[in-house]
């Protein structure tokens, strides 16, 4: 199961928050190659957030999957902060990725393990 995270201090309508919400969950079924039925998106709007001392609009992202391989990270971190970039016009080096690969047996679903 997927889950990105999206914490950042711009504000969003309902609307944009959904197509937000909507653009991430497809891609990040489409570059993890998930199912998008698995997929878990969060968006936290933190107005108190500074990124070199400066609280222009930024981002911090965390990306955590079963399997996620170490040598893609470039390319999903790419496709990401393209989003970002697009549906919240924050600049690229104002966005931070921390990606995590989850062991099966330590992410639950369903009542079980994976």
């Amino acid at each position: 199961m997927p889950y990105l995270k999206i914490q950042t201090n711009v504000s969003l309508d309902n609307n944009q928050e959904n197509t937000l919400l909507t653009k991430a969950s497809q891609l990040v079924s489409e570059i993890l190659s998930k199912p998008e039925k698995y997929v878990v998106i969060a968006f936290e709007h933190n107005p108190s957030m500074l990124f070199d001392g400066k609280n222009d609009p930024l981002a911090y992202m965390e990306l955590k999957s079963i399997g996620l391989p170490g040598d893609k990270t470039t390319t999903y971190s790419q496709a990401l902060c393209d989003l970002v970039n697009q549906e919240l016009n924050i600049d690229k080096d104002r966005i931070y990725i921390e990606f995590a690969n989850a062991e099966r047996n330590m992410w639950g679903w369903n009542g079980d393990t994976f």
